[in-house]
């Protein structure tokens, strides 16, 4: 292990809540699994793969965004901060932040994927021998606590990239984050991206790729089920489906069940018509008004970059608590 690189913090999470989750889930009428499910490590493998699809423009136009405004962007953030990233998976886009702050104190990528955590962060080391970092395996959607630093840094940075937030209703969003701003104490800040509203093309094309790679990182939460509680879901008899809902402004993914069928989980039958879905994720897209005014009682907007085609947006807030 490099000398800047700590031990893994890892937060455990309790099979018997994943359980608990699945069923309440799939026991709903519109029957519906935790995002979270997405990202083991084949899931945050296919998940990369995604990100570099033609179809999936949320990736490379946030990286331009990023690379156009970063003297700005690291400006504002300013020297000797702490990075805390929420789902790092592969630090890819750490690195141009990384590369341009002004000596920068130390890096915590928070990521559910243990595996893909541990990988990505010994690369890191390697590439940044000076840079503290500190791993923290967690579901952080979930109540988590950071481990205890031994080193002092000016101000605390969460970086939210990715969109990622659009998987929260809105009303969870604005739960979530009041949570995470909890996390910064000092000085806190928020980098965070969002996918905006544009024409339903744009949007379905980026959830339904040609090469099918979004299918398979939908399917592979089934074969997690399958690995993870010994359910015995038949991967062949359930298609990928994903939509833009226009009057909630929200992508949504669904698995379909391509007959009636029964499944078993630990115990327990849940049946399934043909024809019936699974919700697997909500990808709610917003204008920059509508998602400031969603979080103005924890965060303030200090800017905000777009591309030219307003497609996406990166924006930096203060914690209002700060």
């Amino acid at each position: 292990m490099q000398n800047n690189l700590s031990s893994p913090h890892k937060v455990e999470s309790n099979e018997n809540d994943l359980l608990e989750e699945v069923l309440k889930g799939l026991g709903k009428q519109q029957k519906k699994l935790p995002t979270k499910l997405f990202y083991d490590e084949k899931g945050s493998h296919l998940f990369d793969k995604i990100c570099e699809l033609n179809e999936y423009y949320l990736t490379r136009t946030e990286n331009k965004i990023l690379k156009t405004n970063i003297v700005e962007i690291t400006d504002l953030i300013g020297p000797e901060c702490l990075l805390i990233e929420l789902g790092s998976g592969s630090s890819t886009k750490i690195r141009l932040l990384l590369d341009h702050l002004v000596d920068p104190s130390g890096y915590i990528p928070i990521d559910i994927s243990e595996e893909h955590l541990s990988k990505s962060v010994n690369r890191l080391s390697q590439e940044y021998p000076y840079l503290r970092i500190i791993p923290v395996c967690a579901d952080y959607t979930q109540e988590f606590e950071l481990p205890n630093l031994d080193f002092n840094y000016r101000n605390e940075i969460i970086y939210y990239p990715g969109s990622t937030i659009g998987n929260f209703t809105p009303e969870q969003a604005q739960r979530f984050l009041n949570r995470i701003s909890k996390l910064t104490l000092t000085d806190g800040g928020l980098l965070i991206g969002i996918d905006m509203k544009k024409d339903r093309n744009t949007l379905e094309r980026a959830y339904n790729d040609e090469m099918n790679i979004t299918a398979e990182f939908n399917l592979n939460v089934l074969n997690r089920l399958n690995k993870e509680l010994q359910t015995d879901f038949n991967l062949n008899q359930w298609k990928h489906i994903a939509f833009y809902n226009d009057e909630h402004g929200r992508i949504e993914m669904h698995l379909s069940s391509n007959t009636d069928q029964r499944v078993h989980i630990n115990g327990t039958s849940v049946n399934f018509k043909r024809n019936e879905t699974i919700l697997t994720e909500y990808s709610y897209k917003y204008s920059i008004e509508e998602f400031e005014e969603l979080i103005s009682d924890t965060y303030r907007l200090e800017k905000y970059w777009t591309d030219k085609d307003n497609l996406f947006a990166v924006l930096y807030f203060k914690d209002t608590h700060g």
